[in-house]
């Protein structure tokens, strides 16, 4: 929700901005239907493989309840006598949780951006828990096998990347040493889950994949929709650099954050740009035929963002780490380059009068 009316304050404040001149490189095209179809084209191919990998992970996290149940939820025999049995189900867990979340991030951009579809963004990616209160907590409750019921737990994805890495103490089992790649130390991320969290919270993940999908079927996609999801989620890179400055790839040992620990906020912000670059291309046509100037510079500067991005994160694979001053810098020049992108867009779909949704 907040993304929503923080887009929609930027539009009356860019509305009136002039076009950003051009880098003098030009961005790397993506082949392009030119036509609205192809986003859903698009959006269906990911929500499908969704589907698959956290049908993945489901079946790993049954595999690691069954083992915890047959040794009647006593975690500290379950690792000394299934310790082969245990990491590996685990591993198997973790990498399908590292191909749905990238997966999912590949597709935010529209998701997120529609109103009609943004409620699955909340509760997959973007909800809070009732515990952090706020305006955009989640509305559903995780019901485990063993009776229990977690009350608005938080979005599925944080919910099992915090049960699967251990970052969240009521998740975990917090009175068992697991070292699961047997180095002899054990390192951030080896702990035990809680066998019905986590099997609870990746079939509700499955579930709503499918949900999700059965919805971007169903979903026509129109020019109100594709301008909204840019107008709504281009502005975003305040927040998520906000994250990343918070979380263990910049705060390191010192970050309270329980999510986004598995994999640098810096790929997501690249995965969303990539699918709001294809729902661009789906429109480039119309824009291009009103005024080309404006679609090549658009084009541009949407590339131009996602290589920013792209830079920090090759350094950051690369070994360098970030302060929390310079992230905060880096976050600046990506929202100032997002603004003006948005003030292009919002300009384009006001001569064309397009609404924007609210």
């Amino acid at each position: 929700m907040y993304r929503w009316l923080c887009a929609l304050t930027l539009v009356a404040v860019l509305a009136g901005c002039g076009a950003e001149t051009a880098p003098t490189t030009q961005p790397t095209q993506a082949p392009a239907a030119g036509e609205l179809g192809a986003i859903k084209t698009y959006l269906l191919g990911k929500t499908g493989d969704l589907i698959t990998s956290t049908t993945a992970l489901e079946t790993a996290s049954q595999r690691y309840y069954d083992l915890a149940k047959a040794a009647n939820f006593d975690y500290a025999t379950l690792w000394s006598s299934k310790q082969a049995d245990v990491g590996t189900a685990l591993n198997d867990a973790k990498a399908a949780w590292l191909k749905s979340s990238p997966t999912y991030e590949q597709m935010e951009g529209i998701v997120a951006g529609v109103s009609s579809l943004a409620d699955f963004d909340v509760t997959l990616d973007a909800g809070a828990s009732a515990e952090e209160g706020g305006d955009s907590v989640v509305n559903y409750d995780l019901t485990l096998a063993d009776g229990r019921t977690i009350a608005k737990p938080g979005n599925l994805f944080g919910v099992t990347e915090s049960t699967l890495w251990g970052t969240y103490d009521a998740f975990r089992i917090t009175d068992v040493e697991a070292d699961i790649n047997g180095n002899g130390t054990v390192e951030f991320g080896e702990s035990l889950p809680e066998a019905n969290v986590l099997l609870a919270a990746a079939q509700k993940l499955k579930a709503t994949a499918t949900e999700l999908d059965t919805a971007a079927k169903a979903w026509e996609p129109t020019d109100t929709d594709a301008f909204s999801a840019l107008v709504v989620m281009v502005p975003t890179m305040n927040e998520y650099f906000d994250s990343w400055k918070n979380s263990r790839f910049v705060a390191g040992d010192s970050s309270t954050q329980r999510d986004f620990v598995a994999i640098s906020r810096l790929a997501d912000i690249g995965d969303i740009l990539g699918s709001l670059q294809v729902v661009y291309d789906s429109l480039s046509p119309k824009v291009a035929a009103l005024d080309a100037d404006q679609d090549r510079q658009i084009k541009t500067n949407l590339q131009a963002l996602r290589d920013f991005v792209a830079d920090v994160y090759k350094k950051e694979q690369a070994g360098q780490r970030f302060t929390a001053e310079e992230s905060d810098l880096l976050g600046a020049e990506a929202q100032n380059r997002a603004d003006a992108i948005t003030g292009q867009v919002s300009q384009i779909a006001a001569r064309l009068n397009v609404k924007i949704s609210e």
